[in-house]
Formats: C-alpha cells, sequence, structure tokens
C-alpha cells in the first residue's frame, strides 16, 4: 500500500496528471481488488498514472531530485561510504559524494527521519534522490552481496569429528545473541535458517529427521519449499540448540514438547512456536513464525468484496449473539478476529479473550492466555471472563461442549461473542455444533453468522501475464463460454521477485452465512448441511469458489488456487454463469 496515498492523489489532481473519470476508474479497481490496492497502487495498475512523473511531481513537493538507477554506475569507493547493514536495513544506495556530502538514493520522499538517521550513524552530512523502489532493493545485493553469511558457508565450517561438534555446542550462549565473530557455527547456523525463513516470508519452518538425510522445509504463502539443509549428523546439535532456545527440556527425547523462542530480526520483533515431536528417525520440529509487524489490523486488507464487507460491518456491530470463522489450521481465522475486534475496540467498549496461544498483544484489549497445565482452560477463563463485565468476548476455539454452552448462554444474556472452529466451510459449522451436543434451538437462538475462510495464493505483480484456462479447469470449475468470454485471467511466468514460483503473498477467499429466519427455521427442524447450503445460497450468500473465481476474474490468484482450495467443498455439477 502507498503511503499518504490520499495526499499523493490529491497533488495528482492539483496538477491535472489525472482527471475526474481516470479517478473514478482508479476508485472501481479499489473495489474490484477486495482491498489489495489503494487509490495509488490502482491508478498504476491501470497506467493512469506513470510511476516516474509521480515519483518526479514528489520529490519536487520535497525539494528533491529523481534519479533512475537503471543505467547508472556507482563507484566502488562511493558504495564503501555505508555499511552494507545500513544499506539493507534502510534500503538505501549511495550515489555520490561532493563537498563532503553524500547523496544516498531512496524510495520514500517523505522519509526524513530516515536521513536523520543516516547522518548519525554515517557521521555525515548526507543528502537524498529519489529513485524507484524496485532498483534500489535490485541493486543493493548487486553492490554488497548477500547481506548474511550463507547457511552453505556454515556448513562447510564443520568437521565431521564429533567431539568438535560437541564442544561447540557447549559454547551455546543466549537465544538472542548476535552474530559476532566468537560465536560458534552451529549457533549462526541456527541462526541463518531462522532469519531466511524470515526474510522468505515463510510462515513456519519444519526441520524433518529422514533416515539418511536431514530436511528442512519453510512454507511460504502457503506450500512447501525444500531448502539446502545441513548434513545428518548435525541433526541431534541443531535439535539440541533449539530446544535450549525455546527453554525445552533437552533431556526429554520420548514425548512432544511446546515452546516459544523470541527473536528479533532486522529490528522487529518475532515470536516463534516451536513444537518437538519424537519420530522415528529423530525429533521433527516445527516452528510457527508470528511477525508482529506483519499482522493486517485493518479489514479492508483481508480482501472482502463490498458485498461481504458490508455483512461484516452489520455482524460486527450486533448487540449481542456469536460470529463463528472457520477453516483449517492456517487458514488466516485468527488475523480475521484479530482485524474484527481490532476495528470494534473503543473505549466505551469493554472486550476480553482468551487464547492458546496469544499470538499477538492487541492494545486496549484484555488478553487472557489458557494453560491447561495449571487447569486455566478456554471454559475455565470463559466463567470468569463473564464477571468481569465484557462487552465483547472472543474465545480462540470451541473444542468441547462446556466452551459451547459457555459461549452460547454469554450471547444470550447480552454479550457479542467471537469464536473459531475446524469446518470445511460454514454451513457444516451448525452441523458440527449439534455432533458435538449442543441443542438446535440454542444454535438458532444464538448465532449470528459463520464465516468460513481460506488462504489463496496472490499472482505476483512483477511477472503476471494474461494466460487461457486450460480445458481441465474449466471442466472442473463448470465456467460457460459466456462466463469465460467476458472474463480475463493472469498467471505469474515466475521471475526473481516471486522465486519462480509465480505467487506472491496470499489473499483471503470468504463465505458468509447470515442466519436469517429462514435459515433459523432450518436449524430448528434439524436440517442437513445441503439443505442449509442450498437455502443461504438462495438468500445471497456467496460461497468460497464464488469469492475466490471473483478474485481470479480480479486477477488477483489463478483458477488452480481456485480449484486446489475450494472445489473439494463444492457441487462442481453446476455451472459458473
Amino acid at each position: 500500500m502507498t503511503e499518504n496515498a490520499d495526499y499523493i492523489l490529491e497533488l495528482l489532481t492539483e496538477y491535472g496528471m489525472v482527471g475526474e473519470e481516470q479517478v473514478e476508474a482508479g476508485w472501481k479497481r479499489v473495489e474490484d481488488s477486495a482491498g489489495e490496492l489503494d487509490i495509488i497502487d490502482a491508478l498504476l495498475d491501470l497506467g493512469l498514472v506513470e510511476k516516474d512523473q509521480m515519483m518526479a511531481l514528489l520529490a519536487q513537493q520535497y525539494g528533491l531530485e529523481t534519479l533512475n538507477l537503471a543505467n547508472y554506475r556507482i563507484p566502488e569507493e562511493i558504495i564503501s561510504e555505508v555499511p552494507a547493514e545500513v544499506a539493507f536495513q534502510y534500503n538505501i544506495l549511495p550515489v555520490m559524494k561532493h563537498d563532503d556530502i553524500l547523496t544516498i538514493a531512496m524510495s520514500n520522499p517523505a522519509a526524513i527521519d530516515t536521513l536523520d538517521t543516516l547522518r548519525y550513524l554515517l557521521k555525515c552530512d548526507v543528502d537524498a534522490v529519489i529513485s524507484p523502489e524496485d532498483q534500489i532493493t535490485r541493486l543493493i545485493p548487486k553492490y554488497y552481496g548477500s547481506s548474511e553469511e550463507s547457511v552453505e558457508a556454515v556448513i562447510d565450517e564443520f568437521e565431521v569429528d564429533q567431539a568438535s561438534l560437541e564442544y561447540q555446542l557447549g559454547a551455546i550462549g543466549d537465544a538472542n545473541s548476535s552474530n559476532s565473530e566468537d560465536e560458534t557455527p552451529i549457533i549462526r547456523l541456527v541462526s541463518l535458517i531462522l532469519m531466511e525463513a524470515y526474510r522468505m516470508k515463510a510462515s513456519d519452518i519444519h526441520l524433518e529427521p529422514m533416515e539418511k538425510r536431514y530436511r528442512i522445509r519453510y512454507r511460504v504463502d502457503g506450500a512447501l519449499r525444500e531448502v539446502e539443509a545441513p548434513p545428518k549428523y548435525l541433526q541431534a546439535n541443531l535439535t539440541q540448540r533449539l530446544k535450549i532456545m525455546a527453554k525445552l527440556d533437552i533431556t526429554e527425547k520420548r514425548v512432544p514438547q511446546d515452546g516459544r523462542i523470541q527473536l528479533r530480526i532486522d529490528d522487529k520483533d518475532i515470536d516463534l512456536r516451536v513444537s518437538s515431536v519424537p519420530t522415528t528417525h529423530g525429533e521433527s520440529i516445527v516452528m510457527r513464525i508470528l511477525d508482529k509487524a506483519s499482522i493486517q489490523l485493518e479489514i479492508p486488507h483481508l480482501g472482502f468484496y463490498t458485498d461481504d464487507q458490508e455483512k461484516i460491518d452489520k455482524i460486527i456491530n450486533m448487540p449481542d449473539g456469536i460470529f463463528l470463522v472457520t477453516g483449517p489450521t492456517g487458514s488466516g481465522k485468527t488475523t480475521s478476529l484479530y482485524a474484527f475486534l481490532n476495528s470494534i475496540n473503543t473505549p466505551n467498549r469493554k472486550i476480553i479473550t482468551v487464547e492458546d496461544p496469544i499470538e499477538y498483544q492487541l492494545s486496549g484489549i484484555n488478553q487472557v492466555q489458557a494453560d491447561k497445565q495449571i487447569g486455566l482452560t478456554f471454559a475455565l477463563a470463559l466463567r470468569s471472563m463473564l464477571r468481569q463485565a465484557p462487552n465483547i468476548i472472543m474465545v480462540g476455539e470451541i473444542r468441547e461442549l462446556d466452551t459451547a454452552e459457555i459461549a452460547i448462554n454469554a450471547s444470550l444474556t447480552g454479550h457479542l461473542v467471537f469464536s473459531t472452529l475446524h469446518t470445511n466451510d460454514a454451513p457444516s459449522t451448525i452441523t458440527r455444533l449439534v455432533d458435538m451436543g449442543v441443542p438446535s434451538f440454542m444454535i438458532g437462538q444464538s448465532v449470528r453468522a459463520i464465516m468460513a475462510q481460506r488462504l489463496l495464493r496472490r499472482v505476483c505483480k512483477n511477472c503476471a501475464a494474461p494466460y487461457e484456462p486450460s480445458p481441465s479447469e474449466i471442466r472442473i470449475l463448470g465456467l460457460t463460454e459466456d462466463f469465460l468470454a467476458k472474463s480475463k485471467f493472469f498467471k505469474g511466468k515466475g521471475c526473481s521477485e516471486c522465486n519462480q514460483t509465480g505467487y506472491k503473498g496470499r489473499v483471503g477467499t470468504y463465505e458468509i452465512l447470515m442466519i436469517t429466519d429462514a435459515i433459523r427455521d432450518l436449524i430448528f427442524s434439524n436440517a442437513t448441511t445441503n439443505v442449509l447450503r442450498d437455502a443461504a445460497i438462495k438468500d445471497g450468500m456467496n460461497t468460497l469458489r464464488d469469492d475466490a473465481l471473483r478474485k481470479a476474474v480480479a486477477g488477483t490468484t489463478t483458477l488452480d488456487e481456485v480449484i486446489r482450495l475450494t472445489v473439494a467443498s463444492e457441487n462442481t455439477d453446476e455451472e459458473i454463469v
């Protein structure tokens, strides 16, 4: 998203670079992108504004010159004026020096604080020119090389001699030690694995012992990618190092353990949820990366279209009832709930949550950590929370009948309750609650809405290109000729920006079931999931596949992603018109 988008739009309009019709087309593109683009991104995406001209205008407003780095050669002595770590951290490049004034290329004209920081760090006067961000990002590694030593280089330092390895492991310090020269290769290797995963925007790290090798995989944009792994003989040492960092019992290798690691990478606080499970060939470790700075706490950023956005606004402003968010693990349920709570977090409302674990700290909200080891279950915490006179309650997950009944009773006594369940779609959530033992009349009286969601991989903007759907995609999705004639689809070709995958980032796809009078009557009569689904569609519910197809037509994702995530829960015999 563009910083100061409203101000930039005002400038573009004032200087005649866009007209009323162009702005209107831009806002239409914003709406079609379901929150992916702001107005400036939309104008650029439609080609209604030239990025170079816009950069020149902004630079003029801030009294700065522009510099195209495409064919610009920077002398080595100028590059040496700025340490590599500073260039990487602030995404800047030194380009010239004159009269003891160092000129650096940066992408954000408004980043005055950055200039002040650089003057302090570099101990010299610093001036700036404005260059495209993608040029700077691409050229920094060219002039400085990698910002960190490689995993492969550290692996090469090891010797197979086990005594040496044990000595190195014995020198392990605390989890937050920096990459100093006196660190052992084991410490540096673990640090590099964590940093590499974070910088690849991985959601989790899998360290898996196999019979003859040790495998490391990162989950990026929902897909696992195998990366360069250390040799098998380092398995025990890496496991021990990670267990020490996560404060786990390194002497216990027979039972699963859970822990947490807190790190600071690139000046950001990062939490890792660590799970260790014994397997045939050793302990398998999975670490989920929780980046507090990356969580989107604004509802428009989640990817709702206008019709679904209106439903969400209506639901979260209801005075009471239950709103359930469903989907498999890793489908973004927690992010959605946090965004909903953040939008209604006002001084006149008291909000309490019970979670296991608390993934992100939300300012102004009372968050309770459930802990089975001390007997603090969801149900017990929920009972206590009701004595705190809250307006809004969030239960991390409804796992059993006891919690479900307390949540329902809370909703019936004037509280708005948010929670999650693991179901494939919205209508099947009703069946799940009934199977759990909740009477259907209580479900119909308390539940106000159910939202199912998945995360679709976004098409990489850098290498996106139009493509024709394959016959199998057309057949599986039941696409008609009329639908294909008025639709245009995009797919990433693969580039350095997306690691040759064609995808970069993810966006939500949603299915919102509003409990209308007609749906409530069906719940009271114990209707089947299929009957509930048909009635909900008749009432105007967009299914997961409907919403995913809208995003494919908008160029946000691909038909392959639509099939991968939604077809299993849909009736594919019907044609899309």
